[in-house]
């Protein structure tokens, strides 16, 4: 970022991407890390990925939100998802990449990616 013009339209953007769904009881969230850690880690691409895909599939009972430091800062980044009825999955060292998978296999067809969660990475 180089002005506050810039940060000012990349806020509005994420806001229009993150705001627009509100959460219900039936709604699956995707929580992202965004402590200093998690952005140093690479978060932010993470976050930006998970929008994307969650938008270009349409995915409505979907809402993707941020938080602060998780507290396993050698595993950043990290994601949380809360399926309602479910246990939490906690995914780690999440890549944009990997991303598609998740929503594809865990979000779309309610199976979690085993080898992207915290006790594979252990």
């Amino acid at each position: 970022m180089k002005s506050l013009e810039e940060l000012k339209a990349i806020r509005e953007r994420m806001q229009k991407q993150v705001g627009l769904r509100e959460a219900d009881d039936d709604s699956i969230r995707v929580v992202v890390g965004m402590a200093t850690c998690g952005i140093a880690a690479g978060a932010r691409p993470v976050l930006e990925a998970f929008l994307q895909e969650i938008d270009k599939r349409e995915l409505k009972n979907v809402t993707v939100t941020q938080t602060g430091c998780i507290g396993v800062c050698r595993l950043e980044p990290i994601v949380e998802v809360y399926v309602p009825g479910q246990e939490k999955v906690t995914y780690v060292k999440m890549k944009p990449e990997m991303v598609p998978k998740v929503v594809a296999d865990h979000l779309v067809n309610h199976q979690v990616v085993t080898e992207y969660t915290i006790g594979a990475a252990e």
